[in-house]
């Protein structure tokens, strides 16, 4: 057992922490106040499995305070004009922005993913702060021709009063991002439910938010934090003061969320599973494959909701592609190692949990009768380490290949035309992000057309993760159907009113009917 003294956050190689207002142990429950009544919990580094620092996790109880601050706080911020909100945001982008690498650090650690990955996390929240700033000068409603004399007919958008957000510990701090700084600017307030296993990131991203907030003379409540267990979430689920609750994570706990949730007609924006396919047709720039796959299937050590899980290779191309990918893949063996190290390229697995579900994944390839071509061995010593893997020799449809491991494990499959790869991309329950390498114009219409990818997200010539913000992100079937970020999910945190004003002196009824 480590003591106080042996955490992570008394190390000097972990300084930043402290600059982040972090201690030893740490309040998990902010309602405008800083408390926490529940378990004392220990945030574990998976590059080291070292403890870096304590958090007294939230209760139910704990939870109730929150909610009832957040709705109280309601009324101060959505009486602010839109655009005023939208400075209030524009100026926790630029708090974050000092905080940049510090809290980019903190991802690391705690998540696990490499330095520039965890610094570039933090810069999507900034990114999604300069985006809504836009956005709050330009939320727009309607007017329609309207059918009486006398008549306006308008379309005008208001904002649902508190949202929930449960995030994943894969994006322990983006996922908030795109969710708070949308909300926030349209007049929600917001209450945040972190990972069980990154409640660091949690409380030092709250912390910053909360003092943006303060300096603006604004109810810290406005954006509370409860650190906590299922139980909270549960609570959350079935809570009708809860009026849109986002939830990142697995299709299996995205489906009770999901069900809970409608059991009280409430709102759900659900970011679930993902099995991606990259599909590369006989035309394909090859070079640019092999780059796009090796970030696609290794990146972040395979645990990005996008990752890519399936490779679909034209039979002209697959023993080219394959030969080249595994080239690549041996290049970057001697780069795994702690996520904080420059010259890392590829950290560990989050969690003993996903490290052991690697393990099982590839025992149970073997059994199926697959290749394990490259890697597919967990590496001794301190933290969650494996080694990227690539199988071959299982079929589309097998169980093992229509479902996720999390991990870099990616199933290379063997198509005959691009036509069948699309029906192979398509099978799976899960759509999330999909990419086709093709230099032919007639694949590429196909591919984004009404035969083409059921995904939510539709690439071609780049992979299927590193989405951009200014489109909304999201999947369909098991990945939810929710929309985060860009486009017109902005309307998922507001509620829309169809108004007609008479400015008549006459009542004429809507279809010409006569009541007299």
């Amino acid at each position: 057992m480590s003591t106080a003294a042996e955490y992570l956050i008394n190390d000097p190689k972990y300084s930043f922490l402290k600059e982040l207002g972090l201690k030893a142990t740490n309040s998990g429950v902010y309602d405008g106040t800083w408390k926490g009544s529940g378990e004392l919990t220990k945030s574990i580094c998976p590059s080291n499995g070292k403890v870096i620092a304590e958090v007294q996790q939230g209760t139910v109880a704990d939870y109730n305070s929150c909610i009832e601050a957040s709705r109280r706080a309601w009324h101060v911020w959505a009486d602010l004009p839109a655009p005023r909100r939208g400075e209030i945001v524009r100026q926790i982008g630029d708090a974050l922005r000092d905080k940049l690498l510090p809290l980019g650090k903190l991802v690391s650690a705690e998540m696990g993913k490499i330095l520039p990955e965890g610094v570039g996390e933090v810069q999507e929240y900034v990114d999604i702060c300069d985006y809504a700033v836009g956005l709050s000068r330009t939320l727009a409603g309607a007017i329609y021709p309207s059918e009486r004399p006398g008549h306006v007919l308008m379309e005008k958008w208001n904002p649902l009063g508190v949202v929930g957000v449960i995030s994943a510990f894969n994006f322990p701090i983006a996922v908030y991002g795109w969710n708070s700084a949308i909300a926030m600017v349209c007049g929600d307030t917001v209450l945040w439910k972190g990972a069980e296993t990154t409640p660091l990131v949690s409380i030092a991203t709250a912390k910053i938010v909360a003092g943006v907030l303060e300096k603006n003379n604004l109810p810290g409540a406005i954006a509370t934090l409860c650190c906590g267990g299922a139980d909270v979430g549960k609570a959350m689920a079935a809570d009708e003061r809860i009026k849109l609750l986002s939830f990142t994570g697995s299709s299996e706990v995205g489906c009770k969320i999901g069900v809970e949730v409608q059991k009280r007609f409430g709102k759900h924006l659900l970011e679930l599973g993902g099995n991606n396919a990259l599909i590369v047709a006989e035309d394909a720039d090859l070079d640019m494959v092999v780059q796009a796959t090796l970030f696609a299937c290794v990146g972040t050590a395979g645990q990005r909701c996008t990752t890519t899980r399936r490779l679909i290779l034209h039979k002209s191309v697959y023993d080219r592609v394959l030969d080249r990918l595994k080239k690549a893949y041996q290049q970057v063996l001697g780069r795994i190692g702690d996520a904080l190290d420059e010259k890392t390229l590829i950290g560990p697995l989050h969690s003993q949990q996903s490290l052991q579900k690697f393990e099982d994944t590839v025992a149970e390839v073997v059994r199926q009768g697959g290749t394990v071509e490259l890697g597919g061995k967990k590496i001794e010593g301190d933290g969650y380490f494996v080694q990227p893997t690539i199988v071959t020799g299982l079929k589309h449809d097998s169980s093992l290949v229509h479902s996720e491991c999390f991990a870099p494990i990616v199933y290379v499959l063997k198509a005959e035309s691009v036509d069948e790869a699309i029906v192979w991309n398509n099978e799976v329950p899960q759509g999330l992000s999909s990419s086709l390498f093709t230099q032919n114009i007639e694949n590429i219409f196909r591919w984004i057309g009404p035969k083409g990818s059921d995904c939510g997200i539709v690439n071609v010539n780049i992979p299927t993760s590193g989405a951009e913000i200014g489109g909304a992100f999201g999947g369909e079937k098991h990945t939810g159907g929710g929309r985060e970020s860009g486009s017109d999910a902005w309307k998922q945190y507001m509620r829309r009113s169809t108004i007609t004003i008479n400015h008549s002196k006459e009542l004429p009824l809507a279809q010409g009917i006569k009541f007299e």
